[in-house]
């Protein structure tokens, strides 16, 4: 089996599932993957992922599982029971050739299907590379050789004086589950303190490590189908508030933008969130109009944290971190670029909401490439709302 463990998924899934189960137990949502490789065709693999999904459904959290979940601080006993006979169903998966790609879709009751974007993801991945380059981690030492040289970079850095605080992000496209392992384990080893955890919760349950992971633009895209639009950023920022009280405070910043997002992110979402993560656009641009902005506000940005998290390297994490530290607490959530940096390029996929409640959802992004919607007509009407200027082609 791939999935051997519903724990083996971003943190931030459960976090989410969570506040749903909580505050929205009727949504309904839909899901749509996309492959933004146009070279890569993933339909030959239809049937292998399907089977790894069809295993995945016959998983549930074991005692000591659901007894580590209980034992984080903010996860409530009742969710907790809530899922202690949790299945996902296979029959909310919907796979199918269209056209030259593979389209997957989910769809059904937002609790029941939230947990299946990271694994899913995974699946594809480890099929898709199981077949293409079945051998990487062996063949050659490439792996290990770039993975200890990222970690001696990182040393080289944190002695010359510059704090760094890594999590490890990187599931969601990861060569494989041993590989993605082998990289925690050797991370853990190599760079001691630097870094201070990881979003996968069965490497945490298993190592010891601390789970890091707050909210996805799915839980902020939600909010479009229950408010007016301009409404909906603040509505989940709202509904967050009301369900951490102060925990997992890390913002999501680019579902619509950094300008719109800052726009909503008044003095009291800027006093009661802990700071925000930079997910899409210059993350240079973005620290200072982050760190502009609380200054603005009369708030101290050294008593916040930036999280940087978008197709981050070494080089590039120490180059904001030279520049950041020190005006603002920066955090570094670095995924592909270590669970699968071998001499192949990595797949670019996503699983992304795209309906809620029977309603059309956006997310923008400041990456135009990264915007995704299924409706035309309104991505417009999000772009004319959030003044973005001329919307991208929706396909």
């Amino acid at each position: 089996m791939i999935i051997e463990s519903l724990l083996d998924t971003d943190l931030y899934k459960y976090t989410m599932q969570q506040a749903v189960w909580s505050q929205f137990p009727q949504a309904h949502a839909e899901f749509a993957f996309r492959c933004r490789d146009e070279n890569v065709d993933l339909r030959p693999y239809a049937g292998q992922i399907r089977q790894a999904l069809d295993d995945l459904c016959t998983i549930s959290l074991t005692p000591d599982e659901q007894r580590y979940l209980a034992s984080i601080r903010f996860i409530k006993p009742g969710y907790v029971e809530a899922l202690r006979r949790f299945r996902l169903d296979p029959d909310s998966v919907h796979i199918e050739a269209q056209g030259n790609r593979l389209e997957i879709r989910v769809v059904g009751n937002w609790f029941h299907t939230i947990l299946f974007e990271v694994p899913l993801l995974a699946i594809v991945n480890e099929v898709y590379f199981r077949n293409i380059a079945p051998d990487a981690p062996t063949r050659n030492t490439i792996g290990r050789d770039r993975l200890l040289e990222k970690c001696a970079q990182i040393n080289d850095a944190v002695k010359g004086g510059l704090p760094l605080r890594i999590i490890e992000f990187g599931t969601r496209r990861r060569y494989s589950r041993e590989w993605q392992r082998e990289v925690v384990k050797t991370l853990r080893e190599q760079i001691g303190p630097a870094l201070i955890g990881t979003s996968n919760l069965a490497l945490c349950y298993e190592l010891g490590l601390k789970p890091f992971g707050t909210m996805a633009h799915e839980f902020i895209q939600a909010g479009q189908a229950y408010v007016h639009l301009a409404d909906s950023q603040r509505f989940a920022f709202d509904a967050w508030i009301r369900e951490y009280r102060g925990d997992l405070g890390i913002a999501l910043s680019d579902t619509f933008g950094i300008d719109a997002f800052l726009r909503d992110f008044d003095p009291l979402f800027a006093k009661a969130y802990d700071g925000a993560r930079h997910d899409s656009g210059d993350p240079f641009v973005w620290g200072e109009k982050l760190i502009a902005h609380y200054e603005q506000l009369g708030i101290d940005p050294k008593t916040k944290t930036a999280v940087f998290s978008d197709s981050l390297d070494i080089p590039r994490m120490i180059a904001l971190a030279e520049r950041f530290e020190g005006r603002i607490r920066c955090q570094f959530g670095i995924g592909t670029n270590l669970t699968n940096d071998f001499d192949f390029k990595p797949l670019s996929i996503v699983m992304k909401l795209v309906r809620c409640n029977g309603r059309p959802v956006v997310k923008v992004s400041d990456s135009r490439g990264k915007s995704m919607s299924e409706d035309a007509i309104y991505m417009s009407y999000v772009y004319e709302t959030f003044g973005l200027g001329e919307p991208p082609i929706v396909v």
